[in-house]
């Protein structure tokens, strides 16, 4: 990865909202007690990152709420920069409830303080040496869909430029996302994209055809559950298989894999390495009902990062 001047060494952009889901695992109309967190796929990056040690900002905007505030603390309690944060007396923060009994997942952001953003919020961003932001991001607004669109097109922003496709039916039709979508990942330096979601976008069915799509991605990562994983650099292709785990809830496990292979490759560590801490992660989210895991001790990940 090459170095340039930065504060951070990962600045992820994007929405966190407030999630409210059952501990233990219940029913949501079974009328139980919730337990409130923070999710949303980009600060579930930083935070992640930010766990293993790594130097994180997280930008994007909440409300002048008590959900607002807490976000605010739980990510600079865990460690991540929230100076970049700005706050909307007018917007709400956004909201989301999991029913992992039914493993349903259920929004509610329209009208958000995040989805307020614009391209005046890209420019106030800290440099970073790497910038990561979804496509979630870009499916808020209009004016997210601009802000993304300059970040990643204009590269107002000299880091590597990190993205996830993750696509979400419930915030924009296939028929408009996927060229959207697709565009967007091509300008981009590391991408990293399930092979499911990528079926329904492009109509691929091999980890093959999505790296025939996304051509020009320099680093390009095709997720496949529970199969594995595929990196592509180049004309050389890295599979590293998904590690057995019992999972309690997925939600949450790819913004895992993609903090855990984001700081290998921070650190230099190789392509299969990357992926193996991605692994490991990943598998650590499926195994709670939030979308965060407590961070796998520092010997484990040194032992990833080695090779071991």
């Amino acid at each position: 990865m090459t170095n340039s001047p930065a504060d951070f060494d990962v600045v992820c952009l994007g929405e966190a909202m407030a999630l409210l889901a059952p501990e233990p695992i219940r029913p949501l109309t079974d009328g139980t007690a919730l337990t409130l967190t923070v999710a949303g796929a980009e600060c579930n990056v930083a935070v992640n990152m930010a766990q293993l040690g790594a130097r994180v900002a997280w930008c994007g905007r909440v409300g002048a709420d008590p959900f607002g505030a807490m976000i605010v603390d739980r990510l600079s309690d865990a460690g991540v920069d929230v100076g970049c944060i700005q706050v909307d007396t007018t917007l709400p923060t956004g909201l989301y409830f999991k029913d992992p009994h039914g493993g349903t997942v259920y929004y509610y952001r329209n009208g958000s303080a995040a989805s307020a953003m614009g391209t005046d919020f890209v420019d106030g961003m800290p440099p970073a040496h790497v910038v990561h932001v979804s496509g979630i991001t870009a499916a808020l607004s209009p004016t997210c869909s601009a802000a993304v669109h300059d970040l990643i097109v204009n590269r107002p922003h000299h880091g590597l430029l990190s993205f996830d496709v993750n696509y979400r039916d419930k915030l924009w039709p296939v028929e408009f996302a996927a060229p959207v979508l697709r565009r967007l990942a091509n300008a981009c330096d590391v991408v990293f994209v399930g092979r499911d979601e990528a079926h329904k976008l492009w109509g691929t069915v091999t980890a093959d055809d999505v790296r025939d799509r996304l051509d020009t991605v320099g680093t390009l990562v095709v997720k496949d559950a529970a199969v594995g994983a595929t990196l592509y650099t180049g004309d050389t292709a890295v599979f590293v298989a998904t590690p057995p785990v019992e999972v309690v809830e997925p939600v949450g496990a790819g913004d895992a894999f993609a903090a855990g292979f984001l700081y290998a490759l921070r650190h230099n560590a190789d392509g299969a390495t990357s992926l193996r801490l991605g692994h490991l992660l990943a598998a650590g989210t499926m195994a709670v009902t939030g979308d965060i895991a407590p961070p796998p001790s520092v010997e484990h990940v040194n032992r990833v990062l080695d090779g071991f």
